[in-house]
């Protein structure tokens, strides 16, 4: 999509700190990190949230979710745990109309998150 923040980073158009990408999906870390360790993974495909997941693209879901988890033992987060987390429209707290993970970890998190 055209107008969509990460469809340009996951095509280089706007940078970022890339920590994977292959033909599926990119991770990056968060411009505004609320954790020690905070990155994204995005498909590159433009799927706007999670409600439009459907029988044909799940099987990326799984994918996308299979990354996070690697990612998150290869930046120290195996031992402790991480929180992976998948916003979903305006009451979700989605700012972003491209579905993606959030992976926080490095420090004890809170909950209920605010």
């Amino acid at each position: 999509m055209a107008d969509c923040i990460f469809c340009k980073i996951a095509e280089g158009g706007i940078p970022s700190k890339k920590i994977y990408e292959d033909d599926e999906m990119t991770a990056f870390y968060d411009a505004f990190p609320q954790a020690p360790v905070h990155f994204l993974v995005i498909p590159r495909k433009h799927i706007r949230n999670i409600m439009e997941i459907d029988a044909e693209n799940s099987p990326l879901l799984g994918r996308l979710l299979v990354k996070a988890q690697e990612l998150s033992k290869e930046l120290g987060c195996e031992e402790k745990g991480a929180r992976f987390v998948v916003n979903c429209k305006e009451h979700g707290g989605q700012t972003v109309d491209h579905l993606h993970i959030h992976v926080l970890g490095g420090r004890p998190l809170g909950w209920p998150p605010g």
